[in-house]
């Protein structure tokens, strides 16, 4: 067996070059598997199991020091970023996309990186925010870590305290050293495999007082014209960060004609929408305010109703300075919150970060050099194997990766990266048999080849997001492993992805119990407190 000097050197001269890719199945050498884990919501417990994905495979020697990196967490640097630019932004549904797909940018999503080089793979995009119009005027306590992997309880855990928020405890938090200091990143487990496909934090750098304050709009139903719907309202953190009904439901129990996306793991994702009609989250999360089947509100109004509210209108000016409440900054104050929302490992992460170790060290015989040579090292595979062995993968969902990643079934095709999305739009025949179908994404751009076209959605804890596809007319992982196996619907614009192709029923419950053991833990959110 190669010493570990020796291995580190075989993987220096084998580094893969930033832009070359490797054959598919691009993340298989990186999954892993976590056991289910505990969140709180409101208060109770609920068991939820851990969500993660691979990035990308590297050969050789590489994925191992891959993983090992991997499980002792990417590196957070910051860089300088310039004041943020305006962007319109707030949390919307896509229960409706006519009334906003005017003037929609048509901006194609970048792919996903599957297969970048190592140290790409590794390097957590950071963040830096323009320095806030006041300086804290009373310090309060201990400055906040500006180090931070998302995920944290704290960055969303809402301020101290109980019932609805008063002006003088958001006065103190305002006050509290660091919470307008731009934080440096890292992703979880699995997510960070797409450190470098973080959206959005350069023009709008994420702090804890604009989390805070995006986490405080997010839920607050006056941001609607009757005052009974949130942004939660149809991406709410109970259902997945999502809604458990075929279309969103806004003002008055309208409706639309899609499925609400989820809003997770947004930190990864450019244009929003099922058709990508918002170049970025500050775009989309505006857009239901104004929506008539939404929030049903209008901009300007829901302006003066935040400057009406003294403790929203006292953060607006600390984060925003002498701009205060505008409709931008309320977009983006919801687009940094959201960012901040992101799936835990799963147990496929926990088992893709363990196996390049087994592949390198096969034996008792290696490991045990292993441990002579390199204790570190050698402590990592203890940690990974440790980490792996609580949340271990099941047997059908071992056999549903090895189908997710093959030829045959052909899911990578579009469910690639760090969080399972290629970004892109595709047809996938959903509900062309209509007389008058919806036609996604070529409302967007008038490109013929996008009629019918939608994007990609995550795979990440999709167990907790159904109905599925766009129009919600799937309501199980079953049913849409089926419209796979079929082929979808045939239509002139059907994607040459979609084929069919033949699976027995053991085939179909191993890659639904694979599509499982992506899911993670979702970060516990508070969502009652609120400006008073």
């Amino acid at each position: 067996m190669s010493s570990s000097a020796e291995v580190l050197l075989a993987f220096r001269q084998s580094e893969v070059s930033p832009t070359k890719r490797c054959d598919l199945p691009p993340f298989e050498s990186l999954l892993v598997e976590s056991p289910p884990n505990r969140i709180s919501w409101k208060g109770e417990e609920s068991v939820m199991s851990d969500p993660l994905r691979e990035c990308g495979r590297v050969c050789g020697l590489g994925s191992l020091l891959l993983s090992v990196v991997m499980f002792s967490g990417c590196p957070s640097q910051k860089s300088s970023a310039p004041p943020a630019e305006a962007d319109s932004a707030a949390t919307e549904t896509d229960a409706e996309h006519d009334a906003a797909s005017a003037g929609a940018a048509e901006t194609e999503a970048a792919p996903a990186e599957s297969d970048a080089d190592v140290s790409e793979a590794i390097v957590t995009e950071t963040i830096e925010e323009a320095t806030p119009a006041s300086e804290p005027t009373t310090p309060v306590g201990d400055a906040l870590p500006i180090e931070v992997m998302l995920g944290d309880e704290s960055l969303l855990s809402g301020i101290s305290g109980e019932g609805p928020l008063t002006v003088e405890e958001i006065q103190a938090w305002l006050d509290t050293p660091g919470v307008h200091e731009p934080l440096s990143i890292s992703l979880p487990l699995g997510l960070s495999l797409g450190a470098n496909q973080i959206v959005g934090i350069e023009e709008n750098p994420l702090t804890r007082a604009k989390i805070e304050l995006g986490r405080q709009l997010y839920f607050d139903t006056r941001l609607s014209s009757d005052q009974t719907i949130s942004c939660a309202s149809c991406h709410d953190p109970a259902q997945g960060w999502a809604a458990q009904t075929q279309f969103g439901v806004g003002i008055r129990s309208l409706t639309g004609n899609r499925n609400s996306p989820v809003s997770f793991n947004r930190i990864l994702s450019g244009p929003q929408f099922w058709d990508g009609r918002a170049g970025s989250l500050e775009d989309q999360a505006v857009g239901p305010i104004a929506n008539a089947i939404e929030m049903g509100n209008t901009h300007d109004a829901c302006v003066e109703c935040l400057k009406g509210i003294e403790g929203y209108r006292i953060q607006f000016e600390r984060i925003f300075g002498d701009e205060g409440v505008t409709i931008d900054n309320v977009g983006k104050a919801l687009a940094t919150f959201e960012r901040a929302v992101v799936t835990g490992p799963s147990a496929y992460d926990y088992h893709a970060a363990l196996k390049p170790f087994l592949e390198q060290f096969p034996s008792e015989e290696d490991l045990a050099d292993l441990k002579d040579e390199d204790p570190e090292l050698f402590a990592r595979f203890e940690e990974a194997k440790a980490a792996a062995e609580a949340t271990p993968m099941s047997e059908s969902a071992l056999r549903g990766m090895e189908l997710f990643f093959s030829d045959r079934v052909g899911c990578t095709a579009c469910h690639v990266g760090a969080n399972f999305t290629d970004e892109k739009y595709h047809n996938l025949g959903v509900g062309m048999d209509a007389a008058e179908p919806d036609l996604g994404r070529f409302g967007v751009t008038l490109d013929e080849k996008d009629k019918g076209a939608f994007k990609t959605p995550t795979v990440r804890n999709v167990e907790f997001t159904g109905p599925y596809m766009h129009d919600g007319s799937q309501k199980t992982l079953e049913e849409v492993v089926e419209w796979y196996a079929k082929g979808g619907h045939p239509n002139p614009w059907l994607s040459e992805k979609v084929k069919k192709f033949e699976m027995t029923d053991q085939d179909k419950q191993d890659l639904v119990a694979f599509m499982k053991a992506l899911s993670g833990p979702f970060p516990a959110v508070e969502a009652a407190r609120l400006p008073e």
